[in-house]
């Protein structure tokens, strides 16, 4: 009989571990937490904000643009640390005389290039401004004069 897990075995060790550590802390936190449904607690919670209308509103094309240009730039990051382990290999870079770290260097210089010039291109277009919403001020239109409402304002701020 073997002594030794395989290595598919250790994996499977590793995730009934992790499933059962998940499904230990989710029971643990059921029977300790307490249990009050209430009517605000069951409603939808969006930003603190109670939920008004349909859900199916339209949404300004901006959100979308600024989420795309961000997950460019995370992409960016994962194929940045492939090429540091690849740049970085001493014994590849000796092995070729240093010509593989000079084509690994360029090749991330071009491909950071392009990147860059994408980026200039969304700032030119204005793809990264985000506008702020105009707010008008209030006309009131009263029969009540001005100072009167200053004064009530005064009088109840405590500013006498």
């Amino acid at each position: 009989m073997y002594s030794e897990v395989s290595g598919f075995g250790e994996v499977l060790l590793y995730i009934i571990v992790g499933v059962i550590f998940i499904g230990g802390g989710m029971f643990t936190a059921r029977l300790l937490r307490p249990n009050r449904p209430d009517e605000r607690k069951l409603e939808t919670y969006e930003s603190g904000e109670s939920p008004v209308g349909m859900a199916w509103g339209r949404i300004n094309i901006r959100f979308y643009l600024f989420a795309l240009i961000f997950l460019l730039f995370e992409v960016e990051i994962v194929f940045l640390f492939p090429w540091a382990v690849v740049f970085g290999d001493a014994e590849m870079n000796a092995a070729t005389d240093g010509a593989w770290g000079w084509f690994t260097l360029i090749e991330m210089f071009v491909f950071v290039l392009v990147l860059f010039l994408g980026l200039v291109y969304a700032w030119v277009k204005g793809y990264l401004d985000w506008p702020r919403p105009v707010t008008k001020p209030r006309s009131i239109n009263s029969p009540v004069p001005r100072e009167m409402y200053d004064a009530i304002n005064k009088k109840y701020s405590g500013q006498q």
